[in-house]
């Protein structure tokens, strides 16, 4: 840990485990020891935390160990400049970045502008969409059957998206992979690819071939997979054939 310039702190659970209160063990115990592995040393070394000791590290503490509750009240706990050991502690904790954090505004405040202006861009780029890649979006993206909904409902989706995840959005709208995979889409909901044994298999499903095209590996998108199969060259004569289906 870095000797700064001693100030008060606050600490807070994260969102995922935020309690109205919330007591972290201040020690270890001999079945499950706290540790932090010192890589300077190469040797894991045991916490405790004491507010008569000197350092939080038990081999640097004396035989005069004081206990004290580490108590989150509401999600928070406020330690104060003149408790550096306690803030060690928190620092070196095994569950610093999981249980809890400590709350630095300056950086929350730049995060939070990051995403504010990330919504900002993605929502421009939205409002800016045509008709086409409006349709495009809605089937690729939120997997939409556009031909059941009006423009103005996609649209709403697609706003809806983008304030939840405009991070995704942006990333999505510059895939090159974008019109082919809702081309991939199209397929399916027009009947001409079908998926079989549990959306494990594609299948062709057109009135001249009824072969099965692939398998989906476990754990892949199957959109991503036909849709990285149909522009390699094995997959080129078949896509220029469903491609002539769409336009009839």
């Amino acid at each position: 840990m870095k000797k700064n310039t001693l100030v008060d702190k606050v600490y807070k659970l994260t969102r995922d485990s935020a309690p109205l209160s919330f007591l972290l063990p201040s020690a270890g115990s001999k079945r499950q020891p706290l540790l932090y592995f010192d890589e300077t040393k190469g040797i894991n070394r045991v916490l405790r935390y004491s507010p008569n000791q000197r350092s939080c590290f038990e081999d640097e503490q004396d035989g005069q160990v004081v206990r004290e509750p580490i108590d989150f009240v509401d999600g928070f706990l406020r330690v104060p400049k003149t408790n550096p050991v306690l803030q060690e502690f928190l620092y070196y904790h095994p569950l610093n970045g999981k249980k809890f954090v400590e709350v630095n505004e300056e950086k929350d405040a730049a995060s939070e502008i990051e995403q504010l202006n990330m919504e900002a861009d993605a929502l421009i780029e939205a409002r800016k969409l045509s008709v086409d890649q409006v349709e495009t979006i809605s089937r690729v993206l939120l997997g939409r059957n556009t031909e059941q909904m009006s423009t103005a409902e996609l649209r709403r989706d697609i706003l809806i998206f983008v304030k939840r995840d405009p991070q995704t959005f942006l990333k999505m709208i510059n895939d090159p992979m974008l019109k082919l995979q809702s081309n991939v889409q199209l397929f399916f909901d027009k009947g001409m690819l079908a998926f079989r044994n549990k959306r494990k298999e594609v299948w062709f499903n057109t009135s001249s071939n009824k072969k099965k095209m692939l398998t989906v590996p476990f754990g892949e998108d199957p959109m991503y997979i036909v849709s990285s199969y149909l522009q390699s060259d094995d997959g080129l004569e078949s896509l220029k054939m469903l491609e002539s289906l769409l336009e009839e």
